[in-house]
């Protein structure tokens, strides 16, 4: 028997004994009690056999025929009628003990044979179900690659159609502002007209980058220093905005990357940061090392924090969709193409956000 039935075998042996005592010391001329005594000897072994199934049934029934069996010879053996009654009894014992024990662990064994069932059932809607998610995540793929062969067509005319005269625009602009002097309304209606320029030529670039692949060139690139550099770059723009700028980095191995591309990624999200968070707020990075962990490998976590109006629970999942942007006057493309470069460098990219909570963009780099 297992150990955990060990509570069962004693209860089960403490009532045979207790009813063998009964019937050795209850009186021959109460034969009443001595019937409902002999009938009592069922309970055990019915339990035994529910219990622990044929073999329990049989064991049970045959200690009750060894301890009953004295009984019957020497104390009813007067009487012999009576006596070959009692034999019989201990037969029935026997055969119930068996027949119950023999229902009970074919029971038992149906019972096992549906759990494996359902087991299966369920191991096979989980792999339906990740088949399912698989299905979804490759329509993804396809419909993204097929807005991305969409915007490389068009990115193919924009630069033809579109560079070329900003270039004559923006040099024409430059050729006029030079006739005015710094405070003049038309000195500042060029500036205007330079700034547009260049803001519609950023836009036409993004398209480029999105519809090209990314090629990564990777050498060994000291990512602190990166995110120094862009710090240093953004912190007049934070500072005219009233907005905190901190770099928090532990000491961090050089890591095998795109140092030009990282930056890139780097400017986008504390560019980003800044431009959603008020006056008086902050933003955050913080570079910390991750030890490598299973399957994972070692790497770099960078976590990029605002104090900003966040993001809605609903527009989460969309951040990185193409062309999806909450920023007045975006283009929706920045985000698409940070988490593009992450993923080219085997990395994740990961937000957490909530309306009013400020936002937290978390990037993995593989050592």
């Amino acid at each position: 028997m297992k150990p955990s039935g060990m509570p069962r075998i004693l209860l089960l042996a403490s009532s045979i004994v207790g009813i063998s005592l009964f019937h050795y010391l209850t009186p021959l001329h109460r034969p009443a009690l001595h019937d409902i005594l002999q009938r009592l000897y069922y309970i055990p072994i019915i339990m035994a056999a529910f219990w622990f199934g044929l073999r329990g049934g049989l064991i049970s029934s045959i200690i009750v025929s060894v301890l009953y069996a004295p009984h019957v010879l020497f104390q009813w053996g007067v009487q012999p009628s009576l006596e070959l009654e009692k034999f019989l009894e201990i037969l029935l014992y026997n055969v119930v003990g068996g027949v119950t024990g023999f229902l009970c662990q074919k029971e038992e064994l149906r019972r096992g044979e549906l759990e494996r069932t359902a087991q299966g059932l369920e191991e096979s809607y989980r792999t339906l179900q990740r088949q399912a998610d698989l299905i979804i995540e490759i329509e993804e793929q396809l419909r993204r690659a097929e807005r991305l062969s969409t915007v490389g067509e068009l990115s193919a005319m924009l630069a033809h159609e579109i560079r070329n005269p900003l270039g004559s625009i923006r040099g024409t602009a430059e050729i006029l502002r030079d006739d005015f002097r710094p405070g003049d309304r038309k000195y500042e209606f060029l500036e205007i007209l330079l700034k547009e320029t260049d803001r519609l030529n950023r836009v036409v670039e993004d398209f480029l980058r999105l519809a090209r692949p990314i090629d990564v060139e990777r050498t060994t690139c000291d990512i602190v220093a990166e995110l120094r550099e862009v710090v240093t770059l953004l912190g007049g723009q934070a500072a005219g905005r009233q907005v905190r700028l901190d770099l928090e980095a532990a000491e961090i191995p050089p890591v095998s990357g795109d140092g030009e591309r990282l930056r890139q990624v780097f400017f986008n999200l504390l560019l980003n940061g800044i431009q959603a968070t008020g006056p008086g707020g902050r933003v955050a990075v913080r570079v910390t090392p991750v030890a490598a962990s299973g399957e994972a490998p070692a790497g770099v976590e960078l976590a990029f924090r605002d104090t900003g109006k966040g993001i809605a629970v609903a527009d989460i999942e969309r951040v990185f969709t193409p062309f999806f942007t909450t920023k007045e006057g975006g283009t929706g493309l920045g985000l698409a193409i940070t988490q593009r470069i992450v993923e080219a460098h085997g990395g994740t990219i990961a937000v957490e956000s909530g309306a009013g909570k400020g936002t937290t963009f978390r990037v993995w780099l593989p050592r």
